[in-house]
């Protein structure tokens, strides 16, 4: 099936062939159809299957319908609830993008920037309002934002609320928003918490589960490296400079690793930039996009970018550090891969993160292929860096008085 052949508005057509659109992913598939229909929709689906679209396209289409209908009223028609700042401004993005043609007027609301403009937007009216819990309720407790109008509720990356402690937050717009209305469930993993969620806010949905035996995308190869802690520097030194045109995202465990990691491959003449949570709102929006437009293919970030972030073209994710939580490894390799196109995720383990290891492939119920590396091998890799401040010839030392080899370097 094409999506020329959906009773959509033609405006909207128009511009999902612009876009490249042509035939719908699986989510789309199920879930299009559904929410035209105006049924209440549950979706698990993992990461990079076409999510947003899935429910975008519909809920564009019937606000663009129902304009004359509703044109006296101001207040938000379409409510789309979302865990992270910066997903709040990637999805309003797919809306404005596919509402390009359309009288649908779509807007991004966030936390970390100002109130002043985004209070007169939303007085100039808005259709479909993408928002983080925080600066939403900050605003409906001002007065400045209605959603007694909403005929669309979305909670996408469900899951992600709650690991953030946002259910209550989920729970309490229930109170502002119509009881008559439609609700869209999205997550990418499902336990007992979100499907308590999710009957706790939808009602006789249809329910909808993408969900492969491996999790991991077959798009993604993905392998592991056994590297120390402390040698994993020269490691990504050595992929930067292998392949310097590919994009690459690189994930640490925290904040204060990624500005170490950035500054170790300053050493080494290899330019990166850092994102995580402590760094201003407007930075890491200006961050993104120069990833985005090519500016600096090498980001080190935290899982503050493993969920939902849809960075076109990574060519590479590197695990610097493997994630404490194993579904975290399958959103952080949901970075590459994307759609229909191959990518790659490599890990470097150290013999402290062999647990984690283990964790994530009980979780995916796969064994990641090692790249097995010799001793030589491995100490070329640190030997050859451009980072003066190792010794890297004791360690050779040591090892060659181990195994009683001469010193060939």
């Amino acid at each position: 099936m094409k999506f020329a052949d959906y009773k959509i508005a033609p405006e909207i057509k128009k511009q999902l062939d612009t876009l490249g659109y042509k035939r719908p992913t699986d989510i789309q598939y199920k879930a299009i159809r559904p929410i035209l229909d105006g049924e209440d929709v549950m979706a698990i689906a993992q990461t990079g299957t076409g999510k947003t679209a899935a429910f975008a396209i519909p809920t564009i289409d019937m606000i663009s319908r129902s304009k004359a209908k509703y044109a006296k009223s101001k207040g938000v028609k379409c409510l789309v609830l979302v865990p992270t700042r910066e997903l709040a401004k990637q999805i309003a993005g797919v809306y404005h993008d596919l509402a390009k043609f359309t009288k649908v007027k779509t807007y991004g609301l966030f936390g970390g920037v100002e109130q002043e403009q985004q209070i007169a937007t939303l007085n100039n009216g808005v259709d479909i309002l993408v928002a983080t819990p925080g600066r939403m309720f900050d605003l409906i407790s001002q007065g400045a934002l209605d959603v007694t109008s909403v005929k669309h509720l979305v909670l996408d990356e469900a899951d992600l609320m709650l690991d953030l402690g946002f259910a209550k937050d989920i729970t309490d717009v229930l109170r502002f928003v119509p009881r008559k209305r439609q609700t869209l469930f999205f997550s990418a993993t499902i336990s007992k918490k979100i499907k308590a969620l999710a009957y706790d806010v939808v009602k006789n949905p249809i329910r909808i589960q993408i969900s492969p035996k491996n999790p991991v995308a077959k798009t993604i190869t993905h392998s592991i490296v056994m590297v120390e802690m402390d040698d994993k520097r020269f490691f990504l030194e050595n992929m930067a400079k292998e392949y310097p045109e590919q994009k690459m995202v690189v994930f640490v465990r925290t904040q204060v690793r990624a500005g170490r990691v950035v500054a170790a491959m300053e050493r080494v003449q290899i330019a990166s930039e850092a994102l995580h949570g402590g760094i201003d709102q407007n930075d890491r929006f200006a961050i993104l996009d120069r990833f985005r437009k090519g500016e600096n293919k090498i980001l080190i970030t935290t899982d503050v970018a493993a969920r939902g972030i849809d960075i076109p073209n990574v060519d590479m994710v590197i695990n610097y550090d493997l994630p404490d939580l194993p579904e975290n490894y399958v959103h952080r390799c949901g970075r590459t891969g994307r759609g229909n196109k191959q990518g790659q995720a490599l890990s470097f383990c150290s013999s402290g993160e062999l647990s984690l290891l283990e964790e994530i492939e009980t979780y995916t119920g796969d064994t990641i292929d090692r790249y097995e590396m010799d001793k030589h091998e491995y100490l070329s890799i640190v030997k050859d860096s451009e980072d003066g401040s190792y010794n890297w010839k004791a360690l050779i030392d040591e090892a060659n008085e181990e195994d009683g080899t001469e010193d060939t370097w």
